[in-house]
């Protein structure tokens, strides 16, 4: 049985913006909950209406509210929340205006620099003048091809303080892959950086700049933004049928109040796209007051972020947490912008840059806190992080030994927060709260508003089997539309073909009897040797634990009418994969997870293909093993690397 590993204090309780919450709705509705999150759970999702409408007040959202609460639909997707309520995004954002920080922006190189909340208020209104001085209006698209940066954040509230759509993609993004995005939404004005660094490395961006332009004709705007504390790379700069701004061309323009516009609260605000790993990327649309709602309940009720706070995550502006980290400035509180890479020259760089900028909430991937436990694993509480509170990790399945290493290396008395849902709904469907304990290797509970579930493939709820994560009832961030998708054929094939009237999330999952939450990989990644259907996070949390393996990828391989599972291995230096470590690694996974867990077969490989997230794609590898033809490897980091999967003798027999 897994054990409880932390349990917020009852000072900590009754301090927590829960507890607050739990308050405001307990007068208004005239209920009682007693500390129960649970209670408050089951209110929220039988009272839909009037939990959004709730969250609203309490957040005090600057807008117009309606008393409509819900506009109903027998199909899912078609319900609308707040229908005549309306609002402007960036005004929720640019919260505050006074000396206090807001942004600060720190480089791998160590260069470092700080907005105050007057600053950011005077730079996203001289970006607005650029953009309106363009004849950029609501609903055009405005495209970002940057870095984590503070200029990045400044264009982004420009952009939807017009009700404009911005969509974004970082530097590792390569010319396809921005092409293949951008190209799909017609944009109007870029804004790209000239050059970034990763790893002690310069890249050169500036250079693609010609073939992007030549690609999307749309764009009629381009403005360049040196990297933050470098010159330009170049002085001067032309392309072709395009007018060409320096960003410090824009920081010229004379500031004034921007007159916030109102919106309707289903005004889009973002295109994120899918990983593109199977095809061309879906360009999913999401909404101004679904996205606003959705994340301050997250912030306040779920990370009690705080006015005053200082929010980390480590994140690129190419993945939905960069979103969710820039909508915490409407809770008042500061970011942290970190662009690079997390380990350079130093393991535990991202522990210092906490430390030093007296972070509250540190948000990482389950991958980094795997890396840093094999790469510091006496790490001891090294720093101090005395302001720190809250610890989110994303992106994959926190192992158990990822739990106990934080708590045993990183801190002891701190909220860690597994969390997980993904860039269909630019939040979580499942997350922590202060309410409960934290279980090893456990999510804490299902998010407040949200009913979800674990089905099996009939549609029947399951409960500590595994299955599929489903949520039963429409909720404000669902994505509007995928972009050009007639008759939302592609919209309902993502998520409404395997269940009636049910959003099905396309991850394997449990719920355990604590209420907790277990993900075990993507659905469409599980395995099935002999029909048995088996998680790859289970296989992945024992391969984890070799201190001989530096990171592996499982994949099932269709073989003599079934299916085999195959591990790629990545070795640590100094070690080789002879006969007493595969017996140690089969041994191990028959052990803790299941004999029908262990492998067929064990290769080592030198690299594993990731997305440009850093997401490890299992089914890249299965269909390359399989000789299937791989669609669209500019949607990986490191395409490459697909070459060592090719042919391999091992799999012949």
């Amino acid at each position: 049985m897994n054990k409880k590993l932390w349990e917020a204090s009852l000072s900590q309780k009754k301090n927590s913006q829960l507890y607050k919450y739990e308050k405001f709705i307990s007068n208004k509705f005239n209920k009682k909950f007693n500390n129960k999150y649970e209670d408050i759970l089951n209110w929220s999702i039988k009272n839909t209406g009037n939990f959004w409408s709730s969250i609203w007040d309490f957040s005090k959202i600057k807008g117009l509210k309606d008393r409509i609460q819900i506009k109903k639909s027998k199909i899912f997707y078609k319900n609308i929340f707040l229908p005549n309520s309306k609002l402007n995004f960036a005004e929720n954002l640019l919260s505050k205006n006074n000396q206090d920080k807001v942004i600060t922006f720190i480089s791998e190189n160590g260069f470092r620099e700080e907005r105050s909340w007057h600053e950011l208020n005077i730079n996203v209104s001289k970006v607005f003048k650029f953009l309106k001085s363009i004849k950029i209006k609501k609903k055009d698209r405005v495209v970002a091809y940057l870095p984590n940066s503070i200029e990045t954040v400044e264009a982004f509230i420009a952009s939807s303080s017009l009700g404009a759509i911005w969509s974004s993609c970082s530097p590792d993004f390569g010319v396809k892959g921005v092409i293949e995005r951008f190209s799909q939404i017609k944009p109007k004005v870029l804004f790209v950086v000239d050059k970034y660094f990763y790893n002690g490395k310069t890249i050169n961006v500036l250079e693609r700049v010609p073939q992007i332009l030549k690609e999307i004709p749309t764009i009629k705007h381009v403005v360049v933004v040196s990297y933050p504390g470098e010159k330009y790379l170049n002085s001067k700069f032309k392309f072709k049928k395009v007018k060409a701004n320096k960003w410090n061309d824009l920081t010229k323009i004379k500031s004034e109040n921007i007159k916030f516009s109102k919106f309707d609260f289903e005004q889009e605000l973002a295109i994120l796209y899918s990983s593109g790993t199977t095809g061309k990327p879906k360009c999913i649309c999401h909404k101004s007051g679904g996205v606003l709602l959705q994340h301050r309940k997250e912030h306040l009720l779920h990370c009690d972020i705080n006015e005053g706070d200082n929010v980390f995550y480590f994140t690129t502006c190419g993945w939905m947490m960069w979103n969710w980290l820039v909508s915490v400035l409407a809770s008042k509180a500061s970011i942290v912008l970190f662009d690079g890479s997390p380990m350079y020259r130093k393991e535990d760089l991202l522990l210092k840059i906490a430390e030093k900028e007296k972070i509250t909430l540190f948000g990482v991937s389950a991958k980094y806190v795997d890396a840093l436990r094999k790469s510091k694993p006496n790490l001891k509480y090294k720093y101090k992080l005395s302001k720190l509170r809250t610890i989110c990790s994303t992106g994959s399945p926190l192992s158990n030994d990822g739990f106990k290493y934080v708590y045993e290396n990183i801190k002891k008395n701190v909220h860690l927060s597994s969390i997980s849902g993904g860039t269909d709904i630019v939040s979580c469907f499942v997350l922590g709260n202060l309410y409960q304990p934290v279980i090893s290797g456990e999510i804490q509970n299902k998010g407040l508003g949200l009913d979800v579930d674990i089905f099996n493939e009939k549609g029947k709820p399951l409960k500590n089997k595994k299955g599929e994560l489903v949520c039963k009832n429409p909720f404000p961030s669902m994505p509007l539309k995928f972009w050009n998708d007639k008759n939302d054929t592609k919209f309902k094939n993502a998520y409404f073909n395997n269940f009636l009237n049910t959003w099905h999330h396309g991850d394997y999952a449990e719920i355990k009897k604590s209420g907790g939450f277990i993900i075990h990989g993507r659905s469409d990644t599980t395995l099935n040797p002999g029909g048995v259907r088996l998680g790859t996070a289970e296989i992945y949390s024992e391969v984890e634990k070799f201190i001989e393996i530096k990171e592996s990828i499982v994949v099932g391989q269709t073989w003599d009418n079934d299916i085999r599972i195959v591990l790629f291995i990545v070795l640590n230096s100094k070690y080789e994969l002879n006969e007493d470590l595969l017996k140690k690694i089969k041994l191990q996974i028959r052990k803790n997870a299941s004999p029908r867990h262990v492998p067929a077969k064990i290769i080592a490989v030198n690299d594993i293909p990731r997305t440009k997230n850093g997401k490890i794609v299992e089914l890249t590898v299965k269909n390359i093993i399989e000789g299937n033809e791989i669609k669209n490897k500019e949607a990986l980091a490191n395409p490459k690397v697909l070459d060592q999967y090719k042919k391999l003798k091992e799999l012949n027999y």
